[in-house]
């Protein structure tokens, strides 16, 4: 029946899209002949005229004239690949980002290291939470600027392995009604629908997504493993009813609201609610192996039946914020911002043999960021980005015994951009960061760019810096079915990195190329690190949880160090009645070196692996044929 429901609405929705574009083609004196010409316009001028983009440097530049490399994925882009989550469209459309999915979620990797370390913009503002991928509707998309590497110096912490900024569109037409529905397989469907007004200088834009899946599976059997007294394997297969990927509803609501005081002033207000459920399959069961050796020494194996899942996973989140512009005159540009993100994550236990139905709170994070950021051009030769700003976060949670902690952080940051000869650029640009928890930090960036004719020439230098989350230093945590106990660790130091980066490309009026290579070095990651027997008998506290039965005694601690070196190369080639065909290939090798404990040797242990869910080779090819005549387009 809700399906039902939902195949109405949209169709209701596509209807109102029609009525909507045809009366404004009417109220406008266009039509469909003149509408395929101007499209035709400019796609032929978009093909000359380069993007702006913000993220590369925090000021408006033109993708070509950009002294930090940038890559744009714009609406047409996201259109014609035909995607309906921003991972999807970020795996189709760049060879950085590879995804992993499991029955735990979706997870992504950039560059050779986990989206952990993945500064996630709307707008210029960091969107937080587990869901932080989901919240974001492709529908409204302006275009999406991907930067490889690290950023802190510009955007603070977390920006360690790049920064996704997603800039969304603005309204220009007095009503522009649009839906989008998409259904695919195992009951897969997208709904979004946006609604965006002009009525003199106030502008507004709301956006309403809807997204449903079941639970998958690839296959429903998992492989075991067994061994003989030769050493000799064998693979057992049991039936699961885990799925691969778990099935879902969520809604999604934005609505931002800009009023145009006059030609220097203008101020806006925003909001989003996110509401996010998981839904498991209660009656799933899978098995578990245990083995033990009988009295001839043979190992013999017992296959156990379980319950798979005893909950759900609730996600809500809402923001809201606002902010002003004021020009004081054509060289100098002040913005102030305050922007609130606040995440809830619940589990939903129902019902069962020894315990009703309750809830849970699994994480709530409260995050609020005020900015007041200037730029101003000191001479035709000079540009100067100066701010301040503050981050408050908190976070309680039951599940991890977090009662309640917080974390506060200020930060001065300037950035000059200069030209030095007429095809010679620098930036260069520092940020002083002072957190409650870790005192003082300075991270700096640096960039040359070299330019002439259709060729184009970056080196830049880069500093990451990203502080311990809230969770890392304060959860403790209890896994049952394994007897593993993981305790907090306030000592924990905040992770580093030095990037490096040389980009090389050539364009014009029908190919475009380019090469990157780049390395990052990573040092102080977070990881998990199993205490040794002389810590243990150390603590009374561990001796006293220990006794209490549980075998594995873990903690977070600064136990990595990873370095991602690699090779990206792109092309786009314009070709004849109206194909055109790009691609782009990512080579990256990386080693991360993990120190653990061996409990039998009783030593510290060194080894060096892959960083986790890297991929080596990363490839993708898009032709494209698009063509107008008359009022028709293809």
């Amino acid at each position: 029946m809700q399906n039902k429901h939902l195949i109405v609405a949209a169709l209701l929705t596509s209807t109102l899209t029609m009525v909507a574009q045809n009366k404004q083609h009417k109220q406008n004196g266009q039509t469909a002949s003149t509408t395929a010409t101007q499209k035709r316009t400019t796609e032929e001028v978009s093909k000359i005229i380069n993007e702006v983009v913000v993220t590369g440097t925090g000021t408006y530049r033109r993708t070509n004239n950009a002294p930090v490399a940038v890559k744009v994925i714009n609406a047409k882009d996201l259109k014609d690949a035909h995607v309906n989550t921003l991972q999807e469209a970020l795996v189709k459309l760049t060879s950085n980002v590879s995804m992993h999915t499991t029955g735990m979620g979706t997870f992504m990797n950039f560059n050779g290291v986990s989206d952990d370390y993945i500064l996630i913009l709307e707008n210029g503002k960091k969107v937080m939470g587990d869901d932080r991928w989901s919240r974001i509707s492709l529908s409204n998309i302006k275009r999406i600027e991907v930067l490889s590497g690290a950023a802190s110096a510009l955007y603070g912490s977390d920006a360690i392995a790049g920064v996704i900024n997603i800039i969304t569109d603005d309204s220009k037409n007095s009503l522009d009604v649009s839906a989008y529905t998409d259904f695919t397989s195992k009951d897969r469907m997208n709904n979004d629908v946006n609604l965006d007004m002009n009525i003199g200088k106030v502008s507004s834009q709301t956006s309403y997504s809807h997204k449903h899946a079941d639970n998958w599976q690839v296959n429903n059997l998992e492989a075991f493993k067994e061994t003989d007294t030769e050493g000799h394997e064998t693979q057992i297969l049991k039936p699961t009813g885990r799925p691969m990927s778990t099935g879902f509803t969520s809604n999604n609501v934005s609505q931002a609201l800009t009023w145009k005081i006059n030609d220097k002033l203008s101020v806006n207000v925003r909001g989003n609610f996110y509401d996010h459920n998981t839904e498991r399959p209660q009656d799933a069961t899978h098995f578990t192996q245990s083995k033990k050796k009988d009295s001839n020494g043979v190992t013999k194996y017992t296959y156990t039946q379980k319950k798979s899942y005893t909950y759900d996973v609730h996600h809500t989140s809402y923001t809201y914020g606002g902010g002003l512009r004021y020009e004081m005159d054509k060289n100098t540009h002040l913005y102030f911002d305050v922007y609130s993100d606040n995440f809830t994550s619940k589990y939903d236990y129902w019902q069962t043999d020894t315990k009703d139905a309750y809830e849970e709170t699994r994480k709530k994070t409260h995050y609020t960021n005020w900015s007041l950021k200037g730029i101003t051009r000191l001479a035709s030769w000079n540009k100067l980005s100066a701010g301040v700003e503050d981050v408050e976060e908190s976070l309680n949670s039951e599940s991890e015994k977090i009662r309640y902690e917080s974390t506060s952080t200020m930060n001065v940051f300037a950035q000059d951009e200069i030209v030095i000869l007429p095809c010679l650029e620098a930036v260069v640009g520092a940020r002083y960061t002072y957190n409650n928890n870790f005192h003082s930090h300075t991270t700096g960036n640096a960039a040359l760019f070299y330019h002439t004719g259709g060729f184009r020439a970056r080196a830049s230098y880069s500093g990451g810096y990203r502080t311990p989350t809230l969770s890392q230093l304060y959860a403790t945590d209890m896994a049952k079915t394994n007897s593993r106990y993981t305790i907090n660790n306030v000592n924990l130091k905040p992770e580093k990195s030095d990037f490096f980066n040389v980009n090389m490309e050539y364009s014009n009026s029908w190919i475009s190329v380019g090469a990157t290579g780049f390395v990052n070095k990573i040092r102080d990651m977070i990881n998990y690190r199993v205490m040794s027997e002389d810590e243990i008998l150390a603590d009374a506290h561990l001796t006293d949880i220990r006794n209490d039965g549980w075998t594995t005694i873990r903690t977070r601690d600064n136990i990595n160090k990873a370095t991602i070196k690699g090779v990206s190369v792109n092309a786009k080639v314009i070709l004849p009645l109206g194909f055109s065909v790009k691609g782009s290939y990512t080579f990256t090798d990386s080693k991360a070196e993990t120190t653990t404990y061996n409990t039998k040797t009783k030593k510290n242990v060194t080894t060096v692996n892959p960083t986790d869910k890297s991929v080596k080779n990363l490839a993708n090819v898009n032709l494209t044929w698009d063509r107008s005549w008359s009022k028709y387009h293809i």
